[in-house]
């Protein structure tokens, strides 16, 4: 164990970098539109598949890739929200009516995209790319390169997120239309878009995160699932609301994921629930989240 430590250590933070992003964007798009998005891993799915296809297709560079991917996603995500939930949101009652109806619209996305990516992509099980597969020395020890350029690459857009919602004009209006909406649309801020807005980042950081993912392991149509419920548990540890406490929650479930694996791979989920409620339970508001 001790002598594995550090590449576990790595592998844990590639994964907490990966669930990090995830999280972030699901934060982002429930934080401020309310929309609790359980079809988020889909376009996690959607970002990965895309990077593979115009990868083998075109021999575009993974890492090149995120500029596809991103905006595309970024622009499914804005149309998404701008059509439908724009619309759910004028005719709901209330606001946790509208909550409750657009969880059933989200579940609903789940089938209709990954059945639209089973069509296009062809449903051929899992599909893996050769990108540097190469072992790289980082203080006497042995990793493999892209796992190390994945997390370098995740740690840099998550910075970039965080400077921009907090320092720039558009990330002001995020803000204020998550803390008080009424307000901020008395001051001027268009609210509807900034919430398809939010929305389209979502997916962004979602198709960011499967792009990365790609570079490291096999990507199918039917992975997004299982990381949109590791996204919900890192958001709520993290604190709802709270991009650092998304970054936090999930480097720590990316370690006890990569720790617990190494001996009992059985064991993960029930390790990182456990985790999860010892926090709640100590704080319930997550680790960074506010009263």
């Amino acid at each position: 164990m001790i002598e594995e430590l550090p590449s576990l250590l790595l592998r844990g933070l590639v994964l907490g970098g990966i669930y990090a992003l995830i999280a972030m964007g699901l934060n982002i798009q429930y934080g401020v539109g309310r929309v609790f998005n359980i079809a988020h891993g889909e376009f996690l799915m959607l970002g990965a598949m895309l990077t593979v296809s115009v990868y083998v297709g075109a021999g575009i560079d993974p890492l090149g890739s995120l500029a596809i991917t991103g905006p595309f996603l970024f622009i499914i995500g804005f149309i998404i929200y701008r059509t439908i939930f724009t619309s759910l949101k004028k005719r709901a009652p209330s606001p946790a009516a509208f909550e409750g109806s657009s969880l059933l619209i989200a579940f609903g996305f789940i089938f209709i995209i990954q059945n639209a990516a089973l069509l296009i992509f062809g449903g051929r099980g899992s599909r893996r790319i050769d990108y540097l597969n190469f072992p790289i020395e980082i203080a006497g020890t042995i990793f493999r390169t892209n796992q190390v350029v994945a997390l370098a690459v995740a740690v840099v857009v998550g910075v970039v997120f965080y400077i921009f919602i907090t320092r720039s004009r558009l990330g002001k209006a995020i803000r204020a239309a998550a803390q008080d909406p009424a307000t901020a649309g008395l001051m001027g801020v268009n609210i509807n878009l900034v919430l398809a807005i939010c929305f389209g980042l979502g997916a962004l950081l979602a198709g960011f995160a499967g792009s990365l993912i790609s570079t490291y392991q096999g990507v199918s149509e039917l992975m997004g699932l299982n990381y949109a419920i590791t996204a919900i548990v890192v958001m709520v540890l993290g604190g709802l609301g709270s991009i650092p406490g998304s970054f936090i929650g999930g480097i720590l479930i990316g370690i006890v994921t990569s720790i617990v694996t190494y001996y009992e791979s059985a064991l993960v989920l029930p390790a990182y629930y456990a985790l999860f409620l010892i926090v709640l339970l100590v704080k319930p508001q997550g680790l960074l989240g506010k009263k």
